[in-house]
């Protein structure tokens, strides 16, 4: 098998349900006596029905039982949090050796978008964002990165409306785990059936990994988390802009839109004070235009986190911003943050659970404690009454 679980309470080395590839189903399916054509009917149960093998019922019941064993799912519910009337939820998962990561569904009246995590945690060490803030844990699968995607696009059915893009945006950096985000992208083209222009790939600079995905045959979306278009501030706010800087970074972008036809997007986070002045407009703009077809600029005002001395950009100065850009001649949009009051901030909901979870520690250690000393006091007390007994008559 191609992919395998290791997660808490599963069978080391089982077969993940969205890990194995078409190939490894028919193995596993002709390893229980099954004719080949079930491999089909249980893969279009799995990418076009969207439901797992319980309800593929076009399968025998035996069957069915038997598959949901072999293939369990990869991510375990933590909880979940909903918003804007039903239109954004956040999925906190659970995955192989007890990390968290989170999925984030956005309706909107022409699509329905996803943001997947391609890792748990981040290596980057973005200081302004939650996930960066708590440090690296592991890679996630590529049957952990579809399955996000599948449960996003099964609660959009529910809804009536059907998934249409999917943005890796979430927890972690894609190009640093690219062996399995590149599968997980093919998955989502070929068996999704997601169009090339609806899959964006995120990075916050990684070069050799844009280079990569330049020679690949699917022409996604790239965006770069750029924010600073300086290198000085851009070291301070995107580490890894010291390993690769800006001119870098361009001369790969250049490589992939020249390659693929597309325009590209920059990210830019809005934080108070530090990269919303006039002169950042400036020079992101003349970033952009440095590029062919010039960069789209995607302004997000910054969700407050914990841990960042600073905060988001008034809505205000946002749109000055983004007029400043455009009387440049670089087209950009202000994004409509989603979730705030769920923490649909990448990082931001998995951070709030930690803080739950040591806070429950706390309050139970401290009972705990409290329970300890209410036990010395009564043996205290207990061995003071004794010692004011009468001595026993001989």
């Amino acid at each position: 098998m191609s992919e395998t679980s290791v997660a808490i309470g599963r069978r080391p080395g089982a077969p993940t349900r969205y890990g194995v590839t078409r190939d490894d189903l028919g193995e596993l399916l002709a390893s229980e006596g099954q004719p080949r054509y079930r491999a089909d009917q249980v893969w279009r149960g799995l990418y076009e029905q969207l439901v797992g093998p319980a309800a593929i019922t076009n399968l025998p019941a035996a069957l069915r039982t038997r598959l949901e064993a072999l293939l369990p799912l990869a991510l375990e519910p933590v909880t979940e949090s909903v918003a804007d009337d039903g239109e954004t939820v956040k999925f906190l998962s659970r995955v192989a050796g007890g990390y968290e990561v989170e999925t984030v569904l956005m309706l909107y009246p022409d699509r329905a978008t996803v943001c997947v995590s391609s890792q748990a945690g981040c290596a980057m060490g973005c200081g302004f964002c939650a996930t960066g803030q708590a440090g690296f844990d592991r890679h996630l699968t590529t049957g952990e990165i579809v399955e996000q995607a599948v449960t996003a696009a099964a609660r959009a059915k529910a809804a009536g409306r059907r998934l249409s893009n999917v943005v890796f945006m979430g927890m972690g950096e894609p190009l640093a785990n690219e062996t399995a985000m590149w599968p997980a992208v093919e998955r989502l083209h070929g068996d999704l059936g997601l169009s090339a222009r609806h899959l964006t790939v995120s990075t916050v600079g990684i070069v050799p990994g844009i280079r990569r995905l330049t020679e690949r045959p699917l022409p996604v979306t790239l965006a770069v988390s750029l924010h600073a278009a300086n290198d000085g501030l851009r070291d301070e706010l995107v580490p890894i802009n010291r390993r690769y800087p800006i001119d870098a970074l361009l001369d790969a972008c250049q490589g992939y839109l020249a390659a693929h036809g597309r325009r590209m997007s920059f990210e830019w986070a809005m934080i108070d004070g530090v990269n919303d002045r006039p002169s950042d407009a400036v020079e992101l703009a003349s970033l952009c235009r440095r590029l062919r077809p010039a960069a789209h600029v995607n302004l997000i005002p910054l969700n407050p986190t914990p841990g960042w001395p600073t905060t988001g950009s008034p809505l205000a100065r946002v749109r000055d911003f983004r007029d400043h850009l455009e009387s440049l001649g670089v087209q950009a949009t202000v994004r409509r943050n989603r979730g705030t009051d769920i923490d649909a901030a990448c990082g931001q909901l998995a951070a709030r659970h930690r803080e739950g979870q040591l806070a429950a520690r706390h309050r139970e250690g401290q009972l705990a404690a409290r329970h300890r000393e209410g036990q010395l006091a009564a043996r205290h007390r207990e061995d003071g009454s004794r010692d004011q007994q009468p001595a026993a008559r001989t």
